[in-house]
């Protein structure tokens, strides 16, 4: 039960990752690079300003205990926060491109191959253990996305390149422990957001006039950035990134179901049964966790 409140907290994330694209359809005409810079700038100053205004003291407990880290230590952290912000900007881009330019389908299923990848990578590069029914999950991932790439090979494609990067973030900030995850969270946007500033000119569209750009803009950098991030490092301080990882196939599992019912994308019985089989997975995966809730649980009631 002490872990609920993570898993709580990455559901939360995946659910809300998961409507994203009700947000980002409307403003698909825009340029996917300038959705990207503005999404980034609005977050960056949002996050100063909050981390300025009411997080001074945790600021400088940060670097009171970035300070007291061994030489190795400092080399690993910085390369952790300067890795975690590339890996979000790799995302974001690729995503937007493909939600915008290509398919909500494609998309979707990029965060399906995503928990698979990061399970992997969790396993070789952080020792992470697995049960023989969580390997199992993997198996079954697997074969849902199988199933799902043999329609479209270029989704595949797309999808893993979108997949990679967020395994990567999700492991590599499992490994970043100590500091507070508002002010990781806002070191990793801000930095995004001054790699990206000296590009705005040269690749930036004409800047936007809509109302509802910039609705859509800030409504993108508040509930589909800072909250979910925010949740998912929280997330990852109690729960490992392949528990994580696979409770993100929540996110394209909505997803799928708004390509179908909202935005009315073809979808055939193959793709059904694919996600079928991948929310069998995520079920498989944390079944372990179900079955102590449903014994803690039971054991109160009789207390009771």
């Amino acid at each position: 039960m002490k872990t609920t409140k993570y898993y709580i907290a990455a559901i939360s994330a995946f659910v809300t990752w998961g409507l994203f694209s009700l947000v980002l359809k409307p403003i698909h005409e825009y340029p996917s690079l300038d959705i990207l810079f503005f999404r980034v700038f609005s977050c960056a100053v949002l996050m100063l300003l909050i981390a300025f205004l009411f997080k001074r003291k945790q600021i400088k407990e940060t670097i009171e205990i970035f300070r007291g880290l061994s030489k190795s230590e400092k080399r690993k952290s910085i390369l952790l926060n300067i890795g975690g912000s590339a890996f979000l900007m790799g995302n974001w881009f690729t995503f937007i491109y493909v939600v915008n330019h290509v398919s909500v389908k494609a998309a979707s299923l990029a965060y399906l191959v995503c928990p698979i990848l990061t399970t992997l990578l969790a396993y070789f590069i952080s020792k992470e253990k697995l049960l023989k029914t969580q390997w199992l999950s993997v198996g079954l991932s697997i074969s849902g996305c199988v199933l799902l790439s043999y329609s479209d090979i270029m989704d595949m494609f797309f999808s893993i390149i979108i997949g990679l990067t967020y395994a990567a973030y999700l492991v590599s900030q499992r490994a970043n422990k100590g500091f507070d995850k508002f002010i990781v969270l806002t070191f990793h946007i801000t930095l995004a957001a001054l790699c990206l500033l000296p590009f705005y000119p040269a690749y930036g569209g004409p800047v936007p006039t809509e109302f509802k750009f910039y609705f859509c803009i800030e409504t993108i950098a508040i509930l589909f950035t800072i909250v979910p991030l925010f949740l998912n490092l929280y997330a990852l301080s109690g729960i490992n990134s392949s528990t994580v990882g696979m409770l993100l196939n929540i996110n394209p599992m909505i997803a799928f179901g708004l390509a179908a019912f909202v935005f009315k994308e073809n979808i055939t019985p193959l793709q059904i049964t694919a996600y079928g089989i991948i929310f069998a997975a995520v079920l498989v995966f944390n079944s372990h966790h179900i079955f102590v809730i449903k014994q803690k649980m039971t054991s109160i009631s009789k207390g009771s």
